[in-house]
């Protein structure tokens, strides 16, 4: 059943994969389409094409490697600017390497066509076309954590005892029994699964933060009231010192960072807390899913955003860990890049754990959403060939425009992009080499949500 609940994940990863990256060239065509651009190709995928079907002008289809899409537009090349005196000039291998991109771009162009082409557009027009691609992601990421935020809701811990522990181990301890170690307080006063706590010290405690905060500050004997089965039971509790980890002024937990305010791992590669001297009952809360709000859906959807931005500035950091990771058998750490297979193998590891229908589909839609995010903010990167090395030719082309007009100055010719090829290969070249060191790493040394 395990291994049947690890493929049924590992397909429906791949499924939103797919779809997410499908959606994102819709957006280029439906939107190049609306400006009169003839659009020949919509493939989800590179390499070998395994199934298409050509509906008027346009062939879709599934490719080999799922790495990404494309929506071929002709004319997405200006012509070049070299004179046009039919003279044969040698090109230098730069200039060569532009003007077979150029050629390439006009293959299926035909005479009737001629209007069609997207170099001709205004550069505004130019700007939404290839800024619709990553937009639909955004748009993707916002339903999904719609349906998370606002209709599963996420988890928030409450004032119930979930379970009891049965004696004191420190945070970080490998105590696995309670042999030598003292009982909970909890334990020796009687608490139960299912109480509710009232108040700490003469305190109420209306909510979980103020119950944990109040505990955690309380040391010694301490009146804590519950309530059991509608009736609210006063108990006297020793609250002892304990080492556990530390938390915020919101009750999040506090990592570890070295010299240089990096994250430390464990030989896991899970993240360290701090740790710290607090008042300790021996309670775990329960916690219950509750929706958000649309203004806090959105604060959350924003602080994703930042986080995935975080993450792309810091990708290039991450390259020699994942390196070792996938050659040399170092620990690969909880927040190392992922390649589509490691993606998916999470998306197994999640169906596997047989956890409740609705954690399940949350942390599914939350990572499928960060994929989105991440689509977005890496394609708006301004180098060829991702859409914003595009956007910048026309925003570029824009502000020359512009300046031509205010000094009443001929109209400038379209920026050349295919001088830019070269660099587009260099891109290619060092995407596909980190995606096979990242194949590697997920196939032999993969993150794991789960221990």
């Amino acid at each position: 059943m395990v291994a049947l609940m690890t493929v049924v994940g590992i397909v429906l990863f791949v499924f939103g994969l797919l779809f997410s990256i499908a959606w994102h060239e819709l957006g280029h065509m439906s939107t190049a389409k609306m400006f009169g651009i003839k659009c020949t190709e919509f493939m989800v995928g590179f390499g070998k094409t395994l199934w298409s079907v050509r509906r008027g002008e346009t062939e879709y289809g599934i490719k080999a490697v799922p790495l990404g899409g494309f929506v071929r537009m002709v004319g997405m090349l200006p012509p070049s600017r070299q004179s046009a005196d039919g003279s044969s000039r040698k090109l230098s291998r730069w200039r060569a390497m532009a003007e077979d991109a150029r050629e390439a771009s006009y293959v299926e162009l035909s005479p009737e066509d001629q209007d069609r082409q997207f170099y001709q557009r205004a550069p505004w027009k130019r700007l939404i076309v290839m800024f619709a691609g990553p937009g639909m992601n955004v748009i993707l990421a916002a339903i999904l954590l719609a349906v998370l935020f606002m209709g599963i809701g996420v988890p928030q811990s409450t004032t119930q005892i979930a379970t009891v522990s049965e004696c004191v181990v420190p945070a970080g301890s490998s105590v696995t029994d309670c042999e030598d170690a003292p009982p909970t307080p909890a334990a020796e006063a009687g608490m139960l699964p299912g109480d509710v706590i009232v108040s700490v010290g003469g305190e109420s405690t209306p909510d979980w933060s103020t119950a944990n905060r109040q505990i955690r500050e309380a040391m010694g004997d301490t009146e804590i009231v519950v309530e059991r089965d509608g009736e609210r039971l006063p108990l006297n509790v020793d609250i002892v010192e304990n080492e556990l980890p530390a938390r915020d002024a919101e009750g999040e937990f506090v990592y570890e960072t070295d010299a240089d305010g990096e994250p430390v791992y464990d030989e896991q590669g899970y993240r360290v807390y701090e740790t710290e001297v607090v008042g300790f009952l021996g309670i775990v809360f329960a916690t219950e899913r509750a929706p958000l709000t649309l203004a806090e859906s959105a604060a959350e959807m924003g602080n994703m955003m930042i986080g995935v931005g975080e993450a792309l500035i810091a990708l290039p950091s991450k390259v020699p860990d994942v390196f070792a990771a996938a050659f040399l058998g170092e620990q690969r750490t909880q927040d190392s890049p992922v390649g589509i297979v490691g993606i998916s193998r999470i998306g197994g590891e999640i169906m596997a754990q047989g956890l409740p229908v609705a954690d399940t589909a949350a942390i599914m839609i939350q990572i499928l959403a960060g994929v989105n995010l991440f689509l977005f903010a890496f394609n708006l990167v301004p180098i060829l060939p991702l859409d914003g090395g595009h956007m910048a030719g026309a925003i570029w082309e824009w502000i020359k425009r512009g300046w031509a007009k205010l000094f009443r100055r001929p109209e400038p010719a379209p920026v050349d992009v295919a001088m830019l090829t070269p660099v587009a290969y260099v891109v290619v070249a060092c995407f596909l080499v980190f995606s096979v060191v990242l194949l590697v790493a997920d196939l032999f040394n993969p993150v794991r949500l789960f221990g």
